[in-house]
């Protein structure tokens, strides 16, 4: 595969030699935020969204980048264009940017900040094949952080809590996904995705005072009003999920990515169910691209 080209601090470089200084404290102490965006047919999705989010994110840690919204969104379209060369090869392009806080022993004295722009193949691999079967859920034992502690509509990378869930699921099953608890209890989200299930036509998810407020989420609130499928916020239970008619996961790469099996259980009938599909089929027609087929046809790059 052809090399992927980067920005780092003001500079466009080939994607191998995008490095961090080791004392930078978004390798020391996971001082960093970032958001992931994909394209459809080389266009970033919700692109303003996602940069929106990430200045919300760099204010809230009070990391100061030295560059305006405006600026930065066009840096992600130079991004595109300068790996644009790729796509019949990869499909499309996920989009990785991030911003640490810099070298330094203390956060106050910290800097400069190190900022990154990182395109990249969509890993099409891990998610093309669960499209026809479902992803099997386990709830982990780990927990999200509370929001006394940090609020969970910053998007950052101190995330051991969500290492741990990633492997006491492969503990029970390799290949299936973690579901987080809230700190009450309740199913809140995944390591990479928002979590959805479907009760008698209607789909519920957690409120965000303990999920990210995901664009993957949004959007699944866009389509479901347009298609004419009430949404619900509220506390779900493992119970809720064990007896729901179906699940799913949001995330983007996938969009839209059935559940069919938690805890060994299956949920429903145990296979992809009619509203996720309808969600999914919607969700193609949106972005002009085909999102199955296309994770097929790419999943071995």
């Amino acid at each position: 595969m052809s090399k992927f080209t980067a920005y780092l601090n003001g500079e466009w470089v080939d994607s191998d030699k995008l490095v961090i200084d080791r004392h930078d404290r978004g390798f020391r102490v996971a001082d960093v935020v970032f958001d992931v965006a994909r394209t459809f047919g080389g266009v970033i999705f919700k692109r303003d969204k996602h940069v929106a989010r990430f200045f919300r994110s760099l204010k809230y840690a009070r990391i100061d980048i030295g560059l305006s919204q405006g600026e930065f969104t066009g840096l992600m379209d130079e991004a595109v264009e300068r790996n644009r060369h790729l796509l019949p090869e990869i499909g499309d392009l996920d989009i990785y940017f991030f911003a640490t806080r810099g070298p330094g022993l203390w956060a106050s004295k910290a800097g400069p900040p190190t900022v990154a722009i990182d395109p990249f193949a969509i890993p099409f691999y891990r998610h093309a094949h669960l499209f026809d079967t479902g992803v099997h859920g386990v709830i982990s034992k780990m927990r999200g952080f509370s929001p006394d502690q940090i609020d969970p509509k910053i998007k950052h990378q101190a995330r051991m809590n969500f290492n741990l869930a990633e492997l006491e699921a492969a503990d029970v099953d390799p290949e299936a996904w973690p579901i987080i608890l809230d700190t009450e209890g309740n199913v809140a989200e995944g390591t990479i995705n928002s979590v959805f299930l479907v009760t008698g036509g209607v789909i519920k998810t957690a409120p965000d005072d303990h999920v990210l407020q995901s664009v993957s989420r949004g959007s699944v609130y866009e389509l479901a009003e347009q298609l004419g499928i009430p949404v619900e916020e509220e506390a779900i239970q493992p119970y809720d999920l064990y007896t729901a008619d179906e699940a799913f996961l949001a995330f983007t790469g996938a969009e839209v990515l059935p559940m069919t099996r938690v805890d060994g259980r299956d949920v429903g009938d145990g296979k992809p169910g009619p509203i996720t599909q309808q969600l999914l089929a919607a969700w193609s027609e949106w972005v002009g691209v085909d999102i199955v087929d296309q994770a097929r046809r790419y999943s071995n790059q």
